[in-house]
């Protein structure tokens, strides 16, 4: 059997300063996420961030909360259980889909874990993360690697880097956007907000700016917007180093004063629903747009468990295992080779 480890970025498991701290403590201690030298990082992290930030970040959780837990890994763990639906009707017997966090539970460790009781002997790990940046995506690979270290027996392993130009995840956006015109009524402009990255990211190799417009271009494509319907922006920046731009709090800023009225907002680079879009975009970037005198910003929800992401994902995971489980492919690969 083939396990599928569905991992996302992870969430506090309550909307409290404790627990905000216990997760701020893990994701900030990344090398991958924040890049300087321990030397120099260690004090501030240890000292005014973990001191101050979780407080402000617990009520931000707190407002965005749902009854089951944190809405990402609610639909993350929806995700996981479509999947498994799905193949359980179209691949009997085939696959074990498992989620996991890369920060807090459940656990990578967990995962892998549950798979394993599971009987899978190969594992595909699924970044949540349809943009590759070292941030995310390679500090799974870390992790992954590390519970490996630790194991005797290790099990059979694929990742899937990105599917940022992937017609089945263009299509799921489209479709999103055009059910939600159909439903609510249409903005005249369109902000695709992306998470943003240090530049000095970008300096280092990332491909994540490149693979947003990537998906942006395509988006719009589909869409069939014409130039001044949208505008793609990146939200979420931290400390005082320059990230990408343009930033999505101050366009929203400067489309209310050039006299825009309504936004609609979509961040496609967020498979599931998290502070980063429900409070950060939903509420604090309607505020912002709303003060700078716009009349309405309407956010279209991220594709979570949609039936039609469902089926749209399928699709996606399916080259990277199909086959994988039939070892006389590759005997009949080898012969023809």
């Amino acid at each position: 059997m083939i396990g599928i480890l569905l991992v996302n970025l992870g969430t506090p498991e309550a909307p409290t300063a404790p627990a905000v701290r216990r997760y701020l403590r893990e994701f900030l201690s990344d090398p991958r996420v924040v890049e300087l030298p321990r030397i120099i990082w260690w004090p501030i992290l240890n000292g005014p961030i973990l001191t101050f930030r979780p407080a402000r970040s617990a009520r931000n959780y707190a407002s965005i909360w749902m009854p089951e837990g944190s809405p990402l890994l609610v639909y993350s763990q929806r995700l996981a259980e479509g999947l498994q639906k799905y193949a359980d009707t179209h691949f009997p017997g085939r696959l074990r889909v498992t989620p996991a966090m890369r920060y807090g539970k459940p656990s990578i460790r967990q995962g892998l874990a549950e798979l394993r009781q599971s009987g899978c002997e190969k594992v595909l790990v699924v970044p949540l993360y349809p943009q590759y940046a070292a941030a995310t995506t390679a500090s799974i690979f870390d992790k992954v690697a590390a519970e490996f270290r630790a194991m005797r027996e290790i099990p059979e392993v694929r990742m899937l880097r990105d599917w940022h130009a992937h017609p089945a995840y263009i299509q799921a956006l489209a479709d999103s956007v055009r059910n939600w015109w159909q439903e609510n009524g249409r903005a005249k402009k369109l902000l695709i907000s992306f998470h943003g990255l240090p530049q000095r990211s970008i300096q280092l190799g990332d491909p994540y700016r490149q693979q947003c417009e990537k998906t942006t271009a395509l988006l719009v494509q589909e869409l069939g917007l014409q130039q001044g319907e949208w505008v793609r922006t990146f939200q979420s920046r931290f400390g005082a180093a320059k990230w990408l731009e343009p930033y999505t709090d101050k366009t929203l800023t400067h489309l209310a004063k050039e006299g825009v009225k309504e936004v609609d907002v979509l961040c496609p680079g967020f498979t599931a629903d998290c502070v980063e879009t429900l409070q950060e975009i939903a509420q604090e970037g309607k505020e912002t747009f709303l003060s700078a005198g716009g009349k309405a910003l309407h956010y279209i929800p991220a594709l979570n468990d949609n039936p039609l992401w469902i089926k749209a994902f399928s699709e996606i995971l399916a080259p990277s295992w199909q086959g994988w489980d039939a070892p006389e492919n590759f005997a009949v690969s080898a012969q023809s080779g």
